[in-house]
This record gives C-alpha cells, structure tokens and sequence, in this order.
C-alpha cells in the first residue's frame, strides 16, 4: 500500500512565538518525506522531538508575521503493530482533560453493562454515532466529551473523546489518535479513538467517513490535548488556512466485523 500525505499551514504570529507542531507521520513506517517553514523569505530549521507511541514534534521559534509550513510524505506498506506497555494500560483508563469517563461512569453502565470484547467497542461506536450529528465549526476547543454528549453534536475529535470516554469508564482502555486518512471527506486531519482489546489497540471511528485500514498515525495520546497538530506559546497565532490531503494506491474496503489496528 502506498500512501501520499500533505500538510500546508499558514500562520501569523503576532509577536515572536514557541511552535510546536504535529503533522508528520510516526515512526514506525517507511517514508520518503519533507518539512519545510518560512517566514519572512527566510526558511527556518525546526528541531525534532520523539514523543510518545512514534510521535514526532517539531519545534521552533519563530518572529511575528506571516509564516508557511509545507509538509508532505509518502509512505510504502504498514507500520508494526502498536506496542503495549503495561503503564499505558493504566494511564489509559483514567479521566482525562476532554475524556471525563468518571462523570459519564453512571452513562455508560447504563447503556452497555455485561457488554465485551468487540461486541462492546461495536454498541459504543454505533451508540456515539447514532447520538451525534457531524457539525463543522459546532464544537468549541475547549468542549469535551460531557459537553459534546450533551450537545449532541460535534467533529471527529469530539466523536473520539466521547467514545474513549465510555470505554474507559466500563475500565477499557482507550485513546486517541490523530491520523492521516485517505477517502476523508472534507479532508482534513482527522482524531479516531483507539481501544484495548484481545492483546492489541484497535481503531474505534464512530464517524465512519474514512476506512480504517487507510488510516496514517500522527499522534497518540490521552486526548486532544497531546495530538493537537498546533501548539503555541508566548504570543497569539491566528490560522490563516490550512490544507490536508491524504491519498492511497487503492482504497480499502472497511469491513466492519473485523477488528482493525492503526499501521
């Protein structure tokens, strides 16, 4: 399987200001890729961080005004299976900033006691589906799962947050991550959830717009707040535009009965 990915952001930055950013795909793969950033006419050099489960962050500081960053990869075959530790197991069922499983423990007994297995990642994903509605733009950044359920609405990374969410309260452990995904629409970077079951993680996508076997990691972490493709400091940063694509040699069939890992 051959994969292709790109990433073109365009910021301005209103005073100088620490990027960090999250858009290249994990280690793990086989990838032919470039990362280039400018501001002012001048290209400036990042330095790479390895981050949690192959995440690879790229940080600068850069001087206010306008700033591009182009990235773009291709990428042969699959990634291994995703490693297990035994400390992501625990930290993986805990609460989390967007993922509160201890508010919605009462919820999710309720809706999915004596549930198991695939069987209880399949009602979770459908009960999360059935209840939201895919709104661009409804969600605030700073919403997590509770809200997101109460206001039955949402993007991808809310859909994930309320599914990691359950599953963590019914003591499964789950999280997220922030994918490149092939057959997307609108393209976009896209948030799945990821969940412990039968000895390895497996892919959770309660919006089902992409198939899951296409899927590229970014990042991985216990909620948005570890796999945001942006994080600043020191000055404001406004978004000027952004484009996504991600495109496969062939694009997979995504059989729903079968359990899918994240390569």
């Amino acid at each position: 399987m051959k994969r292709s990915v790109s990433a073109n952001l365009q910021l301005h930055l209103h005073a100088e200001a620490d990027l960090i950013f999250s858009i290249a795909v994990a280690e793990g793969v086989e990838a032919t890729e470039s990362l280039t950033i400018r501001s002012g006419g001048v290209e400036l050099e990042p330095h790479e961080i390895a981050g949690r489960h192959g995440t690879r962050l790229h940080r600068l500081t850069g001087p206010a005004g306008r700033m591009t960053i182009d990235y773009t990869a291709e990428v042969m075959g699959h990634a291994a299976p995703s490693p297990v530790d035994e400390l992501d197991l625990i930290e993986y069922r805990r609460p989390s900033r967007y993922c509160e499983s201890d508010t919605l423990f009462s919820t999710a007994n309720s809706e999915f006691m004596g549930v198991h297995g695939k069987e209880l990642l399949d009602a979770v994903s459908s009960w999360v589906g059935a209840h939201l509605s895919y709104v661009p733009g409804a969600s605030l950044p700073t919403d997590g799962a509770v809200a997101t359920m109460l206001a039955r609405q949402g993007v991808c990374r809310d859909y994930a947050h309320l599914v990691v969410a359950l599953l963590r309260a019914l003591d499964v452990p789950a999280r997220i991550a922030s994918v490149y995904a092939p057959g997307l629409y609108p393209m976009d970077f896209h948030a799945v959830a990821e969940a412990y079951i039968e000895d390895a993680w497996h892919v959770v996508d309660a919006t089902t717009l992409a198939p899951r076997g296409s899927l590229l990691r970014i990042a991985t972490g216990q909620d948005a707040s570890e796999t945001a493709f942006l994080s600043q400091h020191w000055a404001r940063v406004d978004l000027l535009s952004m484009n996504v694509t991600a495109v496969v040699d062939t694009l997979p069939a995504d059989d729903l009965k079968q359990l899918t890992e994240l390569r």
